[in-house]
């Protein structure tokens, strides 16, 4: 078969670039295989993968557990779609609600669907609950996010790049500065119609904003006041990425509606899902939502698989212990560095900020310099180098990547 043909970095590259449409530009390595914290190119060399695929594999990349019951149930049954049942789907409902503590989930595939899918649920509620007109209810967003690229996700999106030339745009969202309360209140105040305030707990895209203390329980009080719904977007945060099970679990929050994604299969296959509790989701009935593979079998049994591995194996402690030993080693470099000025973030979930402008290459040529050094990550928003390893990382290999990093780092010191 083609697929399994051996390629050369060259080819793989090469093929990409000639059928494949130019959405991504990647940083030139060509990946084959992965274990663990660990990838090897096509070549053999091995790297310390410090993306994760934006926090997808939280579990480290072919977790045995997560493998074998996709193995297992793949050579079973891996799709019913939803016009019968299937003997996995609500033991799959049943664990993630009761995992994270609500009383419906709406299963979906990937991040973006989630996302479409809370704001449609979000809606519904809006028309069927609080009274708003039809066709009036609004959404308060905040700049900056990151939510996905579908078409109605663009249109409230701040990155020209992914909806320039895309319009027409829906204009039913309210724009916000994120970690503002007082613009938040006030477009709570002034916009009656509001049903939902979608906000990603850490703003990771962005380049890894870490909110002031308090915001997000103060921003959920506010939603309280005015009757509208809360929705956590923690598809790249969530499941244990940033030292708790969720980011809004620092602040004790409960969101309305929760958006999960990427680490909910460990990796292993599109899952994303959106839960709620019966008084919200409880307005959803037969035709208002659904998805053809959203729920099937073989995503059932690897999610729930991948969320007994992030708590059997403490991921979340692991991440809070080890994210708080790297942004201390990083901030005694930073201490004496002219090329880094901050390292922030929670859990294993940082960014590091170069010390040059938003259109440099620097920071690019720190992560090709990082992979020759033996270590992949990549940059966001220009100067900005997000640091994301899989969460089954232990001390000893950590260290040894704030030794390749800081090292790398000295190679572009003035």
């Amino acid at each position: 078969m083609a697929v399994l043909q051996k390629l050369t970095s060259e080819e793989a590259i090469s093929l990409e670039k000639k059928y494949g449409s130019n959405t991504y530009k990647p940083l030139p390595v060509v990946l084959s295989r992965g274990e663990g914290v660990f990838v090897w190119d096509v070549d053999g060399k091995k790297y310390y993968d410090f993306l994760s695929a934006y926090s997808a594999v939280n579990q480290g990349h072919c977790h045995p557990k997560i493998i074998n019951a996709m193995v297992e149930q793949a050579q079973t049954i891996t799709l019913t779609s939803r016009a019968f049942y299937n003997d996995k789907l609500g033991l799959y409902e049943k664990y993630t609600c009761e995992y994270f503590g609500f009383d419906k989930l709406l299963p979906m595939n990937s991040g973006a669907e989630g996302v479409e899918a809370a704001i449609k649920v979000c809606r519904k509620w809006a028309y069927d609950v609080k009274g708003i007109a039809e066709n009036q209810a609004k959404i308060i967003v905040c700049n900056n996010n990151f939510h996905g690229r579908t078409t109605t996700i663009v249109s409230f999106s701040s990155d020209s790049t992914s909806n320039t030339n895309f319009g027409p745009y829906a204009d039913a969202f309210i724009n916000i500065e994120y970690d503002n309360l007082e613009q938040l209140e006030s477009a709570l105040k002034n916009n009656p119609n509001v049903a939902g305030f979608l906000v990603e707990p850490i703003q990771g895209e962005a380049g890894v904003y870490v909110p002031s203390e308090g915001y997000l329980s103060k921003a959920k009080a506010l939603c309280e006041a005015y009757n509208v719904l809360f929705i956590a977007d923690e598809i790249q945060t969530g499941i244990a990425r940033t030292g708790e099970l969720l980011a809004v679990n620092h602040e004790n929050v409960k969101p309305d509606i929760l958006i999960l994604g990427k680490a909910l299969s460990g990796g292993a296959y599109p899952i994303s899902a959106v839960l709620a509790n019966n008084d919200i989701m409880g307005v959803m009935i037969p035709g208002t939502h659904g998805s053809t593979f959203g729920g099937n079998p073989l995503a059932a049994v690897i999610a729930i698989a991948a969320l007994e591995v992030v708590k059997e194996e403490n991921l979340a402690e692991n991440s809070k212990v080890l994210g708080e030993l790297f942004r201390s080693e990083l901030n005694k470099y930073i201490e004496t560095s002219s090329i880094i000025t901050k390292v922030r973030g929670k859990g294993l979930l940082n960014a590091v900020v170069v010390n040059d402008t938003e259109d440099s290459k620097t920071a690019w040529n720190m992560c090709l310099k990082l992979r020759d050094n033996g270590l992949i990550a990549k940059p966001t928003h220009g100067n900005i180098i997000r640091f994301a390893p899989p969460l089954v990382m232990n001390r000893e290999q950590l260290l040894d990547c704030v030794d390749i990093i800081t090292r790398t780092f000295k190679e572009f010191e003035n």
